[in-house]
């Protein structure tokens, strides 16, 4: 659907729209781009004062209803924003993207990759360059069999070797 003046989605309306993917949902607009044909809505929640926030390409609304005009909802003293609750928000994605980019190993194969997932899902793992640090202690160097794990103690070295057997052996037989 192509609004050539876009009044239908003036800023503040409340609207229910069911898209041509068959999604349905009511929301006030907060905006609409004429020249990209893009409408930002926000969704009411029904539990607290959480807002879900929508960005829909006005090509895929289906049909529309209008449901009638509220004011603004970006108007500055209607709107509230937790400064530090965002900053907090920032800081731990920041940190669970580094957390996730420290778990991708550099310059190793998709079975390393594969591998080392495996192993981390019942042990502390780590790469360190191309090699898998598991527990700190025992390492797995490529091409990552058993016999290529080092260093431990016995007991660690022998429960890496059979977690790494089980795993390999499981990954062969999904591939």
């Amino acid at each position: 659907m192509t609004m050539e003046n876009g009044d239908e989605f003036a800023v503040g309306c409340f609207l229910s729209i069911r898209t041509t993917l068959g999604d349905e949902f009511e929301g006030q607009v907060m905006t609409f781009d004429r020249e990209t044909n893009y409408l930002v809505l926000q969704e009411s929640s029904k539990h607290g004062p959480r807002r879900n926030i929508r960005l829909l390409k006005a090509d895929y609304i289906k049909d529309f209803t209008f449901l009638g005009q509220g004011q603004d909802p970006l108007h500055s003293h209607d709107c509230s924003l937790d400064l530090n609750a965002l900053q907090s928000r920032e800081e731990l994605a920041i940190r669970q993207a580094e957390a996730d980019a420290e778990r991708i190993g550099v310059g190793v194969t998709t079975e390393a990759q594969n591998i080392f997932d495996a192993l981390s899902k019942t042990l502390p793992v780590r790469w360190d360059k191309t090699v898998i640090v598991v527990m700190n202690e025992v390492r797995v160097s490529s091409p990552y069999h058993s016999e290529c794990v080092i260093g431990g103690t016995p007991a660690a070295n022998d429960r890496v070797k059979k977690v790494l057997d089980f795993e390999r052996k499981r990954l062969q037989l999904r591939s």
